[in-house]
């Protein structure tokens, strides 16, 4: 979503970082593009004339002109005040339920804003993160087949719905939802509410009243990031007529300016608490304001990354790959299971938004015309073989090879390009483990490479990565290190 954005601020600030002294015309002119930046991001011009001005004040002070590294020290209060719009590093993302069940949620925005899939992509992180009993019910009677959408993703999810009665109005639906959750002991109900596609007053008075009926600990703003500035005036409306205590920005993993994430905080005064990243029931994330500043900045969000990956990987399946990658015995089953670990990170442009310095790295992808399609195929390749294939590799000959391109739709070449990538692979895992036993060490999970520790971070304090995950992650176009599985064949 910041992917403009982020282009732009790199290239103000690499001019600053570049130089040994700043002056204060140097800082403006830095400032000035970074404003245009936030405009054409969608950033509400007040929101954005606001930013550059307490940014300026305090970037052509002396403590900072004078210092050892001017440069690195503006990009720093940039990056604390783009933290402090976003609404601060301490800001909470999860939900208030109270202590007294069931909690209400209110869920309200327009219509097409993706609202009631929201609504099950919450409903499913409460019940396998903190172990809720969640009942989802739908109040919207005006469009079409609604409630029945919500049952059928309550089926999808395994989240309990709201049974369906035909000539029900939204009031009397979420008294019996208010009622059905308390006789039958759930923790948490979900009200999806109406949305039309602009705002009009029978649709908010509606929503005021299912609000006063139900009086929910918390009402949430579904958003559509891609909305631009229209979002921010979207939350006002609502946050006037059934204060809104949060927002989630979905669609966030499409083709938005960004600027809407940004304005919404400084103009509402309500958090933003979660960002939906796809359209699978598990594409949701808090919304952490410190990481996303990070990624705006290029600086990456290891944390949110090796969150991820505690999330989707097998506590079991890692230990035993980690067991295999420090012996030096890895077969092409287990790099199958790496790309499916990479798939459920979020693919290749998942796994990237998180990386540092990610710019340059992504030019390379376009110029190369690499896709999300790649991971595919190369798992369409192993599946292609055989047990004892996957196994030893070396039987493959030309004429299995041909097999396994036909089988797998591709060219011989990809297969070629596969296989030495592993025999890479596999190498820089046998000399890994060979200086394991020079030290005396038991193998293990590397660390990190050079550069991918946290900003800030002090030496030796940056996070790891689940045991396996380290030694599979690709080593992309431009990213620290020699050697490695690197799945773009370069």
């Amino acid at each position: 979503m910041f992917e403009s954005l982020s282009d732009r601020l790199s290239g103000a600030f690499k001019k600053l970082t570049g130089k040994g002294a700043l002056s204060e015309g140097d800082v403006r002119e830095a400032m000035r593009e970074v404003r245009l930046a936030l405009l054409e991001a969608d950033v509400a011009l007040p929101v954005a004339k606001s930013f550059i001005d307490r940014t300026t004040e305090k970037a052509i002070g002396a403590a900072v002109l004078r210092s050892i590294s001017p440069g690195q020290q503006v990009v720093k209060i940039v990056h604390d005040e783009l933290v402090a719009m976003l609404g601060g590093a301490g800001a909470g993302t999860e939900l208030s339920l109270g202590a007294n069940p069931p909690a209400v949620v209110l869920m309200c925005g327009l219509q097409g804003s993706g609202k009631t899939t929201t609504t099950g992509k919450l409903a499913v992180r409460l019940k396998l993160r903190e172990r809720k009993r969640v009942l989802m019910a739908s109040v919207d009677v005006h469009r079409p087949a609604a409630q029945q959408q919500l049952a059928t993703l309550g089926l999808q999810a395994g989240v309990d719905t709201l049974p369906v009665v035909f000539g029900e109005l939204a009031p009397a639906i979420a008294r019996r939802a208010i009622d059905t959750a308390k006789r039958q002991g759930y923790d948490v109900v979900f009200i999806d509410t109406a949305g039309r596609t602009t705002i009009d007053e029978a649709m908010m008075r509606e929503a005021e009243e299912v609000s006063r009926i139900v009086r929910p600990n918390e009402t949430l703003l579904v958003a559509d990031a891609m909305t631009g500035q229209d979002a921010v005036s979207v939350a006002e409306a609502f946050g006037q007529r059934l204060g809104v205590t949060g927002i989630v920005l979905t669609r966030v993993d499409g083709d938005a300016r960004g600027g809407a994430a940004l304005a919404m905080r400084t103009v509402t005064g309500k958090p933003i608490r979660f960002m939906g990243t796809g359209e699978k029931l598990d594409a949701i994330e808090p919304f952490h304001a410190d990481r996303i500043a990070g990624r705006i900045l290029g600086m990456g969000d290891i944390v949110s990354l090796v969150e991820r990956a505690a999330e989707t990987i097998e506590q079991e399946d890692a230990e035993r790959l980690a067991k295999k990658l420090a012996s030096g015995r890895m077969d092409l089953t287990d790099l199958l299971s790496q790309l499916r670990q990479m798939k459920k990170m979020g693919g290749l442009g998942g796994l990237m938004g998180m990386l540092p310095q990610i710019g340059a790295m992504k030019k390379q992808m376009a110029e190369a015309k690499i896709d999300e399609k790649l991971l595919g195929r190369q798992e369409a390749i192993i599946l292609s073989m055989t047990p004892k294939e996957r196994e030893k590799p070396d039987i493959l000959k030309a004429s299995r090879k041909r097999r396994i391109a036909a089988g797998a739709g591709v060219e011989v070449q990809d297969v070629n390009r596969l296989l030495k990538q592993f025999d890479q692979m596999s190498g820089m895992m046998k000399q890994m483990n060979k200086m394991g036993r020079k030290k005396g060490k038991k193998g293990g999970m590397p660390a990190l490479p050079p550069g991918m520790g946290m900003p800030g971070a002090q030496s030796g304090a940056q996070p790891t990565l689940p045991p396996g995950l380290g030694a599979g992650l690709p080593r992309l176009p431009g990213m620290p290190g020699k050697g490695g599985f690197n799945p773009f064949g370069r």
